[in-house]
């Protein structure tokens, strides 16, 4: 070969190098991320869900991201971007609100989402075991919880009156809402609701529930409190409360107890439904999962601080106690 023709060919394999790099891109599957922040449980948890199933990112996947950086409003906006970008699916890590923009944004492309309440009652499938439309996912079946987060909290504090609930008041449909406090009431003589909109809103809402007797608390955990945890659990230690969670992760903080599905698992497990329909599954043929094992976790440190004795039945049905 002439060193002309010989240049030729290695500066036209050079300058295809990117081009082909480039059409590689094109054909991976793109997943569009939706999530309250990239450090919260659900994010991480799903990231490392597909690890476990073989995808590295820029290898055999891509993976576009949007943060709602702790405002729920942002999702409508942010949901119609990843729509606009043609991703293959939508992974919405930002629970029921989350999942209702991307559901309002697209007919089209397939939705999973990771954790949510209720997505009957909230509108965002049809049934459980045929979702039907593009949207299927994992429900924690949080209605049915909340009953139960205010019975653990008469058990380690029989003699409370007030029970209060602190939730974020954007974080769920006034549908699902009304649901909750029904479900509280029915374990609670009395029920404080004190809501708190992000971390600006977290020493009123603390001074609001001294103010009001309250006696016991219960957080109703989303995405932007569990960013700010152990805040939320230094607040409630200062004013000593016996507080009760939906998630370990508060507990490992120094909270005194937490009951509930394993949050991570269920975003982990979102992965999986991300594989098949990637692999050419339909969502509306894929049931929404809900969890099958709930975790009961206790700080006996907190306890004692707090004064409490924690009744040895639940000791007993504890997944694990911190000493």
């Amino acid at each position: 070969m002439r060193r002309r023709e010989f240049m030729t060919a290695v500066g036209g394999a050079i300058v295809a190098l990117p081009l082909v790099a480039r059409a590689q891109q094109r054909i991976m599957p793109v997943v569009g991320l939706l999530g309250i922040d990239p450090g919260a449980v659900g994010p991480v948890a799903f990231i490392q869900g597909l690890r476990d199933l073989g995808y590295t990112e820029g290898r055999n996947i891509l993976i576009e991201s949007r943060w709602a950086e702790g405002n729920p409003e942002r999702f409508p906006a942010l949901a119609a971007e990843l729509v606009a970008l043609k991703v293959n699916v939508i992974m919405s890590a930002g629970g029921t609100l989350g999942a209702l923009a991307a559901k309002q944004a697209t007919t089209n492309i397939p939705i999973v989402f990771g954790a949510v309440g209720n997505p009957i009652a909230d509108g965002i499938v049809s049934s459980l075991a045929r979702p039907g439309g593009n949207v299927t996912g994992l429900s924690t079946v949080t209605t049915e919880l909340v009953g139960k987060l205010v019975g653990l909290v008469k058990q380690i504090a029989p003699g409370v009156r007030v029970v209060a609930l602190l939730l974020k008041p954007d974080s769920m449909p006034d549908s699902a809402r009304e649901i909750f406090l029904r479900e509280a009431k029915l374990f609670a003589g009395k029920l404080q609701v004190v809501e708190a909109r992000g971390p600006a809103d977290f020493d009123s809402a603390f001074s609001e529930l001294a103010a009001k007797g309250a006696g016991a608390l219960v957080v109703l955990n989303t995405a932007a409190f569990d960013i700010e945890r152990q805040r939320i659990v230094d607040l409630a230690a200062k004013i000593k409360l016996p507080t009760v969670y939906t998630t370990r992760s508060y507990v490992d903080s120094g909270g005194l107890m937490s009951y509930g599905p394993n949050f991570a698992d269920l975003n982990r497990r979102a992965a999986s439904y991300v594989d098949k329909i990637l692999k050419g599954a339909k969502p509306a043929d894929l049931p929404v999962e809900q969890p099958t094992k709930f975790e009961l976790f206790i700080n006996l440190k907190t306890a004692r601080v707090l004064g409490i004795t924690v009744p040895n039945t639940l000791l007993v049905q504890a997944d694990d106690v911190i000493e």
